[in-house]
Formats: C-alpha cells, sequence, structure tokens
C-alpha cells in the first residue's frame, strides 16, 4: 500500500503542481513547444477518463439499446422456426436481425438499424441447387 500512497500523497501532487497551467485564457497562446510536449501526458489521461466515464454512464454512448428480440414472437420462451428446402424456389433471404415483418425472412430492416446503430447486420441466403 506504501507504493499507492506515495504516488497519491506525493508523485501526483508535485507531477500537477509543475504542469505549465496559465492563469488566463491569454495565458495558453504563450505557452511554449515544451510547455505544450509536458501537457500531453495529462491531456491523454483525461481525456481517456473522460471518455470511459462517457461509455460508462451515458446511454447513449453504448452500442447495445437493449434487448436483441424486439416484438417477435413475445409470447413463447424461445423462438424457433424452419423451413423446408424444398419450400425454396431458388434462394431465400433469412433475417438476422430480428426486425423484420415477415419473420423468419428478411424484408430489408437492417439497412435503417445498421445506419442508426452504426452496426453491419445483414441476413442469411440460402439458395436452393
Amino acid at each position: 500500500m506504501e507504493p499507492i500512497s506515495h504516488l497519491v500523497k506525493v508523485s501526483l501532487p508535485n507531477y500537477l503542481s509543475n504542469l505549465p497551467l496559465p492563469d488566463s485564457i491569454g495565458g495558453w497562446f504563450r505557452l511554449g513547444f515544451k510547455d505544450w510536449l509536458r501537457l500531453v501526458p495529462f491531456g491523454a489521461a483525461v481525456g481517456g477518463l473522460g471518455y470511459m466515464s462517457y461509455r460508462a454512464f451515458c446511454p447513449k454512448g453504448r452500442r447495445c439499446q437493449g434487448k436483441v428480440n424486439p416484438n417477435i414472437k413475445k409470447d413463447v420462451a424461445k423462438v424457433v422456426d424452419s423451413v423446408d428446402i424444398e419450400d425454396i424456389t431458388e434462394k431465400a433471404a433469412f433475417c438476422r436481425c430480428w426486425r423484420s415483418k415477415k419473420f423468419p425472412y428478411c424484408d430489408g430492416s437492417h439497412g435503417p438499424m445498421n445506419k442508426e446503430l452504426g452496426d453491419n447486420v445483414g441476413p442469411i441466403i440460402v439458395k436452393h441447387k
């Protein structure tokens, strides 16, 4: 525990007190190259902590937006569909995004969802020989 205590009580305050932080807005314009170079690690640490906090505490910062299946067969415990290969004429596209109104077949609903969430999911295509 002593190294952590030393870091928090001595090293970190010494580091922060030696940073070239100006007292006014105009002081930022008078900083030299070496001063800016000394501020880079501190700025990276503050930026990284800010980004991690944003991702942890802001709901829109997270990619996962609720359940995978928003509305298909919610009255059953597990959604299972089967299609006979003989029923497929030339090829069939099956939904993998759970947004299709014609589930289990794809109707292109993944397009708007991909734009909204920044995802790249698409259908699985089965061809009949």
